[in-house]
C-alpha cells in the first residue's frame, strides 16, 4: 500500500508522521479531522505495534493450558497482522521478533490440541514464550525434531511474506537496484518456500534458518547495494538446493 505518510491536524495544526506512529487522529488534541499533507506516496506495509507476552507469562500456573495456549497464539496473530517489511518507502529486514512470534503461535496450536508433551517439547515452549517478545528463539540444533513443522512453517511463511513486501517495494521504486538480480533470486526463494509450505514445514531447522538468512542477505544488497549480500544469498540458496 502506497499513503502519504505525514499529516497535519486541521483544529490545532500539529503535524506528525503516520509511518512511525499509525495514527490518524490527532496525537496532540485528539481531534479526528486530520489531513495527509505529504505530495508522494511511499509503500507502507509495517505499523507500530506492542508485543508484550508478561501478562501471558504470569498467568502460566494459572490458566488451563488449552486457554492460555489459546490466548498466546490469538496475541501473537494480533501483533502479526500489523507487521510489515517497508516503513515509509523503506525496506527492512525480517526481524527475529517476528520470527519469534509466527512460531511461537504455531507452537501454542500445538499445545491447545495436544494430549501431553515430552520435556522437549515443554521446554521448548517455555523458552519461545520467555522471550519471543524480545526476538529470543531457541537455535536450530535446540528444536525437537517433532517440533520441526511449525519452525519450518513459521520461517517459510515469514519469507514468502517478506518476497511479497520485497517485491512491491521494487514496483514502485523510480530506480529499483539490481532489479534483473533481486528477480531472479526472489524467484528462487519462491521455490523453496513452496517447497517447504508444500512439506507442511517439515525440513531441519538449518534448512528453515538458512531460507531466512537468504531472504535478509537479499535485503541488505537491496538497502546498500552491497554486492556481498546478493553473493551469500545465492550462495545460502545453492547450499538448499544441495540439500534437498
Amino acid at each position: 500500500m502506497e499513503i502519504r505518510g505525514e499529516r497535519e491536524c486541521t483544529d490545532c495544526g500539529a503535524r506528525w508522521s503516520y509511518y512511525e506512529t499509525g495514527a490518524i487522529v490527532c496525537p496532540e488534541c485528539s481531534s479526528p479531522d486530520t489531513v495527509a499533507v505529504d505530495e508522494e506516496r511511499a509503500v507502507h506495509t509495517d505499523s507500530p505495534t506492542e508485543f508484550d507476552l508478561t501478562p501471558l507469562r504470569s498467568q502460566l500456573d494459572e490458566l488451563p493450558r488449552e486457554e492460555l495456549a489459546e490466548s498466546i497464539a490469538t496475541t501473537c496473530r494480533d501483533y502479526l497482522r500489523q507487521r510489515g517489511f517497508v516503513r515509509g518507502g523503506e525496506l527492512l529486514a525480517i526481524d527475529d521478533t517476528y520470527l519469534a512470534a509466527r512460531e511461537l503461535a504455531g507452537v501454542a496450536d500445538v499445545i491447545r490440541r495436544a494430549h501431553s508433551l515430552t520435556d522437549d517439547e515443554e521446554w521448548y515452549f517455555l523458552e519461545l514464550l520467555g522471550g519471543a517478545d524480545e526476538g529470543d528463539r531457541p537455535a536450530p540444533g535446540e528444536v525437537p525434531e517433532s517440533m520441526w513443522p511449525v519452525r519450518g512453517l513459521a520461517y517459510g511463511n515469514a519469507v514468502r511474506e517478506y518476497r511479497r513486501d520485497v517485491r512491491q517495494w521494487l514496483d514502485a521504486a523510480d530506480d529499483p537496484p539490481g532489479p534483473e538480480y533481486a528477480g531472479a533470486v526472489l524467484g528462487t526463494i519462491d521455490e523453496h518456500v513452496r517447497r517447504v509450505r508444500a512439506l507442511q514445514g517439515d525440513v531441519p531447522p538449518e534448512q528453515a534458518e538458512a531460507l531466512v538468512a537468504a531472504a535478509r542477505d537479499l535485503g541488505a544488497y537491496l538497502r546498500a547495494e552491497d554486492p556481498d549480500g546478493l553473493a551469500s544469498a545465492r550462495a545460502r540458496l545453492d547450499g538448499l538446493d544441495d540439500a534437498e
